[in-house]
């Protein structure tokens, strides 16, 4: 889909669609957007075209990114291939689209002779526990999550994490941030 009308379709529906969803009225959106309701009705019927103002307002209000009203990828393109990347101690399978604000990323962890050492980053981390056991160090406290557990807590509290006596496999779920310091970094 590459065509300007069928785009602009494609996120009036998307608006429409949306608004209906939150069981919002032509006046809600407007209210939360500062657009006209004449304004939405006029983008959602195709007697006007959408402006990149109106787009940003509109994807505000409705609490989506830009990325959400315009993707165009195909329905086809649905399946994820994920490719282990490989480093000391642990492997990875990235499981969401790079392009997205929320990761999700499978990890198998390797026991460890030396603990990792704890750190920082700004976001939020959230980890299922597959197989095996792990180690989480949360500020001054050590935590044993067990198969079948979840942890979740904020980066911003010192926190390392590892398998404990065998190896173990996790599934993690976490923001832009916990990406840029789980997928780009060498440790734990």
């Amino acid at each position: 889909m590459s065509d300007l009308a069928d785009i602009e379709q494609l996120v009036r529906t998307r608006v429409r669609s949306l608004r209906s969803t939150f069981g919002w009225s032509l006046d809600d959106l407007a209210e939360r957007s500062n657009l006209s309701a004449s304004t939405i009705s006029r983008i959602e019927n195709g007697k006007r075209s959408i402006s990149l103002d109106v787009l940003v307002a509109l994807a505000g209000a409705l609490q989506v990114d830009m990325d959400a009203l315009l993707d165009v990828r195909r329905d086809d393109d649905v399946v994820i291939r994920p490719v282990p990347t490989t480093q000391p101690h642990r492997t990875t399978w990235l499981l969401s689209r790079p392009t997205g604000n929320t990761f999700a990323m499978k990890m198998r962890l390797e026991p460890v002779a030396r603990r990792s050492e704890p750190r920082v980053h700004p976001g939020h981390d959230w980890f299922f526990v597959l197989e095996g056991r792990v180690m989480l160090v949360l500020g001054d406290r050590e935590i044993v999550v067990e198969t079948g557990e979840a942890a979740e807590f904020g980066t911003m509290t010192p926190h390392a994490f590892w398998a404990i006596d065998e190896p173990a496999e996790v599934i993690m779920v976490f923001d832009r941030d916990g990406q840029r310091a789980h997928v780009h970094t060498d440790h734990d």
